[in-house]
């Protein structure tokens, strides 16, 4: 027996049942991970509700989560960028980063179907090569307010902001997540076999600050981070105290492996995927970095990630299970 914590990441979600069904399901797919043949149990933190009026309706959850993903990239009101004094300076380098990633990982996998506009160019800088051409599966406007939630959500988080989702609702945003994120946690530690925890996007940065920098949070296993921000220096500069780039390792509660699973062209990991070399345990590089390619024009997509033959061979490896051999 062994149990996963999940923690899911940007965008609006169905109900946290339906969600973690998708989850379940999209790991299984394909000979993949049998999480119910295999005894594993699971949770999912849930958090979606903390920055959204209500959640997706729950017939979005029959959906694959590529199109709950989509479904999910509401128009993003910014007008909250004029009230944080101070941030500014913080908020225009991140979101600079986040639309060079994007437009550099547009640029790289797409070429302009007959009538329509040529993708935007890559940033002066490059960095990333043009590995594939496949035709646009989620357009512009949605990835850019994807990545303008994920800027929202990444400061509301790391600046503790007080937010109202909707009429009588009312959260200091990390104060709550936190409290969720370790509700799950201490459930998880009273479960039989290792537990672990699997974190998608902004849950990655959630699920880092918990181990590392919250005194009750239980020990884990084994952490999994997939599509993550955590190598950005505007993250990790909020990250402390705690971390460091010498001992940015979340060994006080993780006990076992932290393998970390990206594809260059996830604008959300894209900028700087490897955290190997920023997250050491003594000075020493612990941390397994994975590339993961995976396919398509939206690669920060976590059915993606979870049809990947690695992923799932290194999420075995963490739950203590035998290797596929197939």
């Amino acid at each position: 027996m062994a149990h996963i914590t999940f923690i899911h990441g940007i965008a609006n979600k169905p109900p946290p049942d339906p969600l973690l069904k998708l989850w379940r399901r999209s790991l299984a797919q394909g000979g993949g991970l049998d999480m119910g043949t295999e005894g594993i149990t699971s949770s999912m933190v849930y958090w979606a509700d903390v920055m959204y009026l209500e959640p997706l309706q729950e017939e979005a959850a029959q959906e694959s989560l590529e199109s709950v993903e989509a479904l999910g990239a509401e128009p993003v009101d910014m007008s909250w960028e004029e009230t944080t004094a101070g941030d500014e300076a913080w908020e225009a380098q991140l979101a600079a980063k986040l639309q060079s990633a994007l437009i550099a990982s547009e640029a790289a996998t797409a070429i302009a179907s007959p009538g329509e506009p040529p993708p935007p160019p890559p940033p002066p800088q490059g960095g990333l090569t043009q590995e594939s051409y496949e035709r646009i599966l989620l357009p512009w406007f949605v990835k850019e307010r994807l990545m303008k939630t994920l800027l929202r959500d990444v400061h509301h988080y790391l600046f503790n902001v007080q937010y109202s989702p909707r009429p009588g609702a009312s959260f200091r945003v990390q104060d709550e997540i936190r409290r969720r994120f370790l509700n799950a946690v201490i459930e998880g530690a009273g479960k039989p076999g290792p537990h672990i925890v699997v974190s998608h996007s902004m849950g990655t940065v959630i699920a880092y600050d918990c181990l590392k920098r919250v005194p009750e949070c239980p020990e884990v296993a084994g952490l999994m981070t997939i599509g993550c921000p955590l190598g950005l220096d505007e993250v990790q500069d909020k990250l402390q105290p705690g971390w460091s780039r010498d001992d940015g390792f979340p060994r006080e509660r993780v006990h076992g492996a932290w393998i970390n699973v990206y594809d260059r062209l996830d604008p959300v990991a894209g900028f700087d995927p490897n955290l190997a070399n920023d997250y050491r345990q003594g000075s020493k590089k612990v941390l397994r970095d994975i590339n993961e390619q995976n396919s398509g024009k939206w690669r920060h997509n976590i059915s993606k990630y979870f049809g990947g033959t690695q992923l799932r061979g290194a999420l075995r490896e963490l739950l203590g299970l035998q290797p596929d051999l197939e």
